[in-house]
Formats: C-alpha cells, sequence, structure tokens
C-alpha cells in the first residue's frame, strides 16, 4: 500500500471540499504517507475522516484539522515553526514540507523516540524532536514564526505567547476538556490579534502551564 490514491480522495473529498484552499498545504497532505503514521492495525483507517488513536492514549488528528491548522499557519519556505504534541510525527511531517525548521515537543518519550525514528527513516531531515513539556516551550531556540498546538489547553500558555516572533501566528485549541474553540493569535506589535477559527475537540494538554494532569483542573498561568 502506497497510499497515493487514499491521499488524492482525501485532498479532493475532505479538504478542498471544506475550504481548504493553500495549494502548498494540499500539496504536502497529498504527499505525506499518513498511513505509515499510524499503528499497523489501523492502517486500512489511515486516510478516514476522523482522528485515530495511537500509543500512550494520544490521538493523530483527523486530516481536516491537520490541514486547517496548518492553512492557519501560513508558513512560508524558511520559516521557524514549534508545534506541541508530536504524537506519531504526522503533523510535523507535514510542516516539515511547508517550514524551513520543525520543532515539536512530546512529553511521552515513548512517542518522541518512534516519532523521530519514523520521520528520519522517511527522509523529513528538518525536523527535531525533543521530549519535554510543551507548554513551556523551546525558550532556546524561540522566535518562532509559527506554532500549532495539538493539544487541548484551558487558555494560551504563556510561555507560547513569549516565544512567537514578530508577525508570527499561533494555533491552539483552547476551552475545556469535553469542547474548545480553535484559535489562531497574530503578534503585532508585541500585541496579539486572536481569531475564531471554529469548534474543536482535542485530548488535552498537560504541563505546567496547562491541565495538571488528566483529571486535575488547570494550573493558573501568569497573566490570564
Amino acid at each position: 500500500m502506497n497510499g497515493w490514491n487514499e491521499r488524492s480522495a482525501m485532498v479532493r473529498l475532505q479538504l478542498e471540499q471544506r475550504g481548504i484552499q493553500d495549494t502548498r498545504v494540499l500539496d504536502a497532505m497529498a504527499q505525506v504517507p499518513r498511513h505509515l503514521f499510524v499503528p499497523e492495525e489501523a492502517r486500512d483507517q489511515a486516510y478516514g475522516d476522523h482522528a485515530l488513536p495511537i500509543h500512550e492514549g494520544q490521538t493523530i488528528s483527523q486530516p481536516y484539522i491537520v490541514a486547517l491548522m496548518a492553512q492557519a499557519l501560513a508558513l512560508s519556505p524558511g520559516e521557524r515553526v514549534l508545534e506541541i504534541g508530536a504524537g506519531s510525527g504526522y503533523a510535523a511531517a507535514v510542516l516539515s514540507l511547508l517550514a524551513g525548521e520543525v520543532y515539536t515537543i512530546e512529553r511521552h518519550p515513548t512517542l518522541a523516540e518512534s516519532a523521530a525514528r519514523r520521520l528520519r527513516d522517511l527522509g523529513y531531515t528538518n525536523v527535531h524532536i525533543v521530549s519535554s513539556d510543551g507548554t513551556k516551550g523551546l525558550p532556546e531556540y524561540a522566535p518562532f514564526d509559527g506554532i500549532m498546538v495539538s493539544a487541548a489547553a484551558p487558555w494560551v500558555p504563556l510561555p507560547l505567547r513569549e516565544q512567537l516572533g514578530e508577525g508570527g501566528r499561533l494555533v491552539i485549541p483552547v476551552g475545556g476538556r469535553q469542547a474548545q474553540l480553535m484559535l489562531r493569535l497574530t503578534r503585532t506589535n508585541h500585541q496579539f490579534q486572536t481569531e475564531r477559527l471554529g469548534e474543536v475537540r482535542f485530548v488535552p494538554l498537560i504541563g505546567a502551564h496547562a491541565w495538571q494532569d488528566a483529571g486535575d483542573p488547570p494550573a493558573h498561568d501568569e497573566g490570564e
């Protein structure tokens, strides 16, 4: 299975018909072999219009959501992007075709290791995976032109706002545990313009500047 026909159908039926218009995003989604980023037992569902479970209780997002977030980032070649929540590495692979360098954080070491190995084997050499608390970002590599958060936060973590460069875009689902709004923040003159991109549902973002644990209330974030 090389998935080419399935990817072409996915792009046409799930993405273009729902308003994904950025040709670079559509091309990237058509190129990345999504079936190689899901567990082997789920490969026959890899191009379905839904999220799929991966290891450590995490998920690989629905193709449309990955495309929507990538389009909202409006990346240019050569830009530096940070992803929070590497998971299987799929979204990072998509972003790697749109930006110059991709840094992605995964809090589960086993997921980080397997994603790094998978991306390396598939030739995505401009993706760098770190196993850490994603809510703290990567200040040593900031500022970032784009930040994509692939898990739901109760608010926009302060470190991520601080690490967004001038003119940068931050895309993140914000809300409660059951439902959220996808937001895009654009930093201009040290201020943030916020846009709503629609209702979504993600697994919770766990860390010092978001939910403390799967069943705990969120930690207070400075400035909220």
